[in-house]
């Protein structure tokens, strides 16, 4: 004489071995809270990206930088007769006879490729190249600079392929690179 008690006393549910319904709530209602959870954080991550100030490092300039008139440190004369005025002036003779450039470093880093001319008498190192990047339409974005540590012999000419001169800004289209300053080797 059972009369339906079983172990847990709750009647119907004691005969067949099964245990009390539980309050089950549908899946479909989980992944909406989820959903709504991470639509939430989006939206504050995205207000709070938006409302801090910009650091110096990630600005891009406005206003091209305008570069310094190029000269030649000689190397101390023997006498003051060796080097002529234009020989001083030796960066008239030197000039980047071609360049491409392209991106690297996931698409963030400039790899610039150009050929230096060297129409001088004498060898000249510690060449220092800037290049300024603009958009399609032609506005400025950035300027990088290099310095390579090669010697470009007299009367001659170098190649160097893809150079990093830096980070630069996603929306860069163009480069334009010139010669800064060189020293006599």
């Amino acid at each position: 004489m059972n009369a339906g008690f079983g172990r847990t006393g709750l009647g119907s549910f004691a005969g067949n071995g099964a245990d009390p319904p539980r309050l089950q709530v549908p899946t479909s209602v989980w992944l909406k809270r989820g959903v709504l959870w991470l639509l939430a954080a989006l939206v504050v991550g995205g207000a709070v990206w938006l409302l801090k100030p910009p650091s110096d490092g990630n600005v891009a300039q406005t206003e091209p930088t305008k570069l310094a008139l190029a000269s030649i440190d000689p190397a101390p004369p023997t006498s003051a007769s060796d080097i002529s005025a234009a020989e001083a002036a030796g960066l008239d003779r030197m000039k980047i006879s071609s360049q491409t450039w392209r991106r690297g470093g996931l698409g963030s880093k400039a790899l610039v490729t150009f050929t230096v001319r060297n129409d001088n008498e004498y060898a000249v190192k510690d060449v220092e190249i800037v290049c300024a990047f603009t958009r399609r339409d032609g506005t400025h974005l950035t300027d990088r600079s290099r310095v390579l540590a090669d010697i470009v012999s007299m009367k001659g000419r170098k190649t160097y392929a893809r150079v990093p001169v830096g980070f630069v800004n996603v929306n860069a289209d163009q480069a334009t690179c010139s010669l800064v300053t060189a020293r006599r080797a």
